[in-house]
């Protein structure tokens, strides 16, 4: 590669090129120690070790962070979802209409929301929330819950969420792998990254 920019090039522009600075953003990866804003919003974490990001995301305020690929595991973080939205963008409003985020929606409704979501979104029919109970998040009192469910490759998968209001908008992080090994591995990982998670 170089050899080949170094016949096409002059060699000033050429250095330039190689000693260029790689920009994170652009590149999905994700520093250990270095603050990251999520989804251009409020909402930062500082990684404890070096994630990845998606290129792709879910939705407009949505953000997925990766250790070992998407299929291994992966956080979802949720940055300021706005009542009557709903969590990721919806494929067809008609004829595959998804749970909203509203006003009235209480933290403890939230598992049901993530649920309701997986259900349609994914075309999952095993989904089980398996524990919630209050928990801090972004400095705020929020919900932690755990969940099951099957996905499309019949592979059995565990979950993890934590979440809070502000400001009548939801913020959160849900983590999914398959419950054989990489959730056992990679959930401490994603409690450490959310325990950073904080609003400018």
């Amino acid at each position: 590669m170089r050899a080949v920019m170094s016949r096409a090039m002059p060699t000033a522009l050429l250095a330039a090129v190689l000693l260029m600075p790689i920009n994170a953003d652009a590149n999905g990866y994700r520093q250990k120690a270095q603050p990251a804003t999520i989804s251009g919003s409020v909402m930062t974490v500082t990684p404890a070790r070096d994630w990845n990001k998606l290129s792709v995301s879910a939705g407009k305020q949505t953000e997925t962070w990766t250790l070992d690929g998407e299929e291994l595991n992966d956080v979802t973080f949720f940055a300021g979802i706005e009542p009557g939205k709903p969590l990721v963008r919806e494929v067809s409003k008609k004829r595959k209409p998804l749970p909203k985020f509203t006003k009235e929606t209480l933290l403890v409704e939230v598992p049901e929301l993530v649920e309701g979501t997986y259900r349609s979104a994914k075309d999952i029919a095993t989904f089980a929330i398996t524990g919630s109970k209050p928990d801090q998040f972004l400095g705020r009192d929020g919900i932690r819950f755990t969940f099951d469910y099957v996905d499309n490759d019949a592979l059995p998968r565990r979950g993890e969420g934590r979440a809070a209001l502000v400001n009548g908008l939801l913020y959160m992080a849900v983590f999914a792998a398959p419950r054989l090994n990489y959730y056992d591995r990679t959930a401490a990982d994603f409690r450490a990254l959310t325990d950073s998670a904080k609003l400018n």
